[in-house]
């Protein structure tokens, strides 16, 4: 005889309703923007009603800020993990601008780029995002510190390259939503490599492209 599915515990349900009101938000806050992620319409979205919603995020803000908080948890998890194997495998600043890009333009910065202007004028919103923010930086150092160390730069020098590198990607996700020019953006991207390069000498690339020669023997 089957045996009967093991019911959920209360903690479960609740953690799974609130798995699916914070991704809800996420989903709205990219693809419709901040004005019209109310809490009606994440509610509707996430598939649950009003009063769940309240239940778990009790304002508007909580329940953005959260999300936004979530987010930045399971993006800084993957920079921890990219951070581990760029020590244990060897990586270059190459590898490093690419991961970026990628995290970056995909979704991140135009979640980011809908909650700014809110906490501009939201104090309250803002003082939430603060510590969710300073975390995703320290994971960011994280990464720098390591490429500091394996190069020999010294690493307030290597945070500042690689912050610049930041403000670079930003600007250049921002153009993208009203140019859509992969190679304009390619060229961008090579161009800031090379810049970075200089910046570790006798270092760089080398690391990949030793990998790529011996992949390709």
């Amino acid at each position: 005889m089957a045996r009967a599915p093991k019911r959920r515990s209360q903690k479960e349900r609740s953690a799974e309703t609130s798995a699916r009101l914070m991704n809800a938000t996420i989903d709205l806050l990219h693809d419709r923007g901040i004005t019209r992620a109310t809490t009606p319409e994440i509610a509707r979205t996430a598939g649950v009603s009003r009063g769940a919603l309240t239940h778990h995020f009790p304002t508007r803000e909580t329940i953005i800020s959260a999300s936004i908080a979530n987010m930045l948890h399971l993006v800084n998890e993957d920079m921890r993990r990219f951070g581990r194997e760029f020590a244990e495998n060897g990586g270059s600043s190459d590898e490093i601008v690419d991961y970026l890009w990628k995290v970056m333009s995909d979704r991140l910065f135009y979640v980011t780029m809908e909650y700014l202007p809110e906490a501009r004028h939201n104090d309250e919103f803002k003082a939430q995002l603060v510590p969710v923010v300073r975390e995703f930086h320290e994971g960011l150092d994280a990464i720098w510190t390591e490429l500091a160390a394996r190069t020999g730069v010294d690493p307030e020098h290597t945070r500042n390259v690689m912050n610049a590198t930041m403000c670079c990607i930003r600007g250049m996700i921002a153009q993208t939503i009203l140019r859509k020019d992969p190679e304009y953006y390619d060229g961008l991207l090579r161009f800031w490599k090379e810049q970075v390069r200089q910046q570790f000498p006798n270092y760089g690339g080398a690391a990949a492209k030793t990998r790529q020669r011996k992949v390709a023997v």
